[in-house]
């Protein structure tokens, strides 16, 4: 059964950081706005690239306006510092989501909430994105491990924890955090190299945890928003058009997972199952990977956004 969302007139998403910056691109469009390097007319303002992702996004029905953080970057400092660099009012916050509990999506937690300034907000999240230990696996002799994501460090930051596994609507149900994503392509099959221990016993890391969300334009379609998709953009995008009922996709935005060697073999059957999908836009970010961008561009040119830390993304109904 479809889970009930409310249409929206405009959804703006503003990268709090990204792994790409480019402050003179001049390319804004009815879409697009770049940061700028500007602080009153001197060119002394900055804006840091990370391996990581935050964004905050806006979403408007009849002229009310919601606004939630979706994950919160690598470093403690890096988004924080963006979101003043940009100006951006975090106080108008109400709501926090998580993609997936990887450090490069909850290392600002703290700092970014400091912004927020009000404690009690409600952070949704799947409960797998407290798995501990989690690690990439280089060789039998070597492990690289990453830090623990703990429920304690939430209590600490005055985060109201919220886990589900299932979807979720926020914002009055203009929003859809997805909840775990079924694996039903036969090419998205994760990354060998990410393992966690359970008990002891070295298993291959399936991110029960990683999901997105996703939004309804009136009359144009939903707008999908992942973080890593280790699921699988793919899945990530037709789990969303099953459980809201919508077929149409206006844009599909986020980390692909389509980088190094091991994913080398999944960027052409993404390529080609987004190409059938038929988004109006396609804004890869993240983690999908130099290759995968550039094939991306090649093959959807007309849809292609270029995203950066900074960048201010309007897709209005």
């Amino acid at each position: 059964m479809a889970e009930r969302i409310r249409e929206a007139d405009k959804v703006e998403i503003l990268t709090l950081q990204d792994n790409y910056i480019d402050l003179v691109a001049r390319d804004d469009s009815a879409i697009i706005r770049r940061a700028l390097p500007l602080k009153g007319l001197e060119a002394k303002n900055s804006i840091l690239a990370e391996h990581g992702f935050s964004a905050v996004v806006y979403v408007t029905r009849e002229d009310q306006t919601r606004s939630l953080l979706f994950d919160f970057g690598y470093s403690a400092h890096g988004a924080a510092f963006n979101a003043e660099a940009l100006n951006a009012d975090l106080t108008r916050i109400e709501a926090l989501a998580l993609s997936h509990g990887h450090p490069d999506h909850v290392g600002g937690l703290e700092q970014l909430t400091k912004l927020v300034g009000r404690p009690g907000l409600e952070l949704v999240l799947h409960p797998a994105a407290f798995r501990h230990p989690r690690y990439l696996k280089v060789s039998e002799e070597l492990k690289i491990y990453f830090p623990s994501f703990t429920r304690e460090r939430i209590a600490a930051a005055g985060i109201v924890l919220k886990e589900t596994a299932q979807p979720f609507p926020l914002l009055d149900g203009t929003l859809l955090f997805l909840g775990e994503i079924p694996r039903r392509t036969d090419f998205e099959k994760g990354a060998p190299s990410l393992c966690y221990e359970d008990h002891g016993q070295e298993k291959k890391d399936t991110f029960e945890d990683d999901t997105a969300i996703v939004f309804k334009l009136k009359n144009k379609g939903l707008v999908v928003l992942s973080g890593c998709a280790h699921a699988g953009i793919v899945n990530t995008v037709q789990y969303a058009r099953e459980v809201t009922g919508e077929d149409k996709v206006m844009a599909v935005m986020g980390g692909f997972h389509l980088g190094g060697p091991d994913q080398a073999p999944v960027i052409a059957p993404t390529i080609a199952a987004l190409k059938e999908i038929n988004p109006d836009y396609i804004v890869p970010t993240h983690c999908t990977g130099r290759k995968a961008v550039m094939q991306i561009e090649a093959a959807m040119p007309d849809r292609f956004i270029l995203n950066m830390s900074g960048t201010r993304l309007t897709f209005a109904a």
